[in-house]
């Protein structure tokens, strides 16, 4: 069955919940879950909140909606402006908001 989703909408609805959150961030996963390989999840990060350093749980990318983000890994950082997608390295990494943002999370897991 074909489904309709507005990421721009989404993002915006997850960065109203994000300021509402002590956190300063809010999640959707808006295709697929813990019973499928493929997940997509729409998350949003207030300006100077982080997705702390974490493992990479298989393939995976970050497209950028709305915002300003850093992708880190060790020493080396990628910048994300809006329209970007950015490929998760293997290793541990992080994602930093330089201003407020909202990005989509691409994760195919390893078998």
């Amino acid at each position: 069955m074909s489904q309709k989703i507005s990421l721009v909408a989404q993002a915006r609805q997850e960065l109203k919940l994000a300021a509402d959150a002590p956190s300063g961030r809010s999640a959707k996963t808006v295709f697929g879950g813990h019973e499928k390989s493929l997940r997509q999840t729409v998350i949003a990060l207030l300006a100077g909140r982080d997705l702390e350093e974490h493992n990479n749980p298989g393939e995976a990318t970050v497209h950028v909606i709305s915002g300003h983000i850093r992708l880190r890994a060790g020493d080396v950082v990628w910048e994300g402006l809006p329209g970007d997608l950015l490929i998760v390295p293997d290793g541990r990494h992080a994602v930093e908001a330089v201003d407020d943002s909202a990005f989509v999370l691409t994760v195919v897991k390893d078998v």
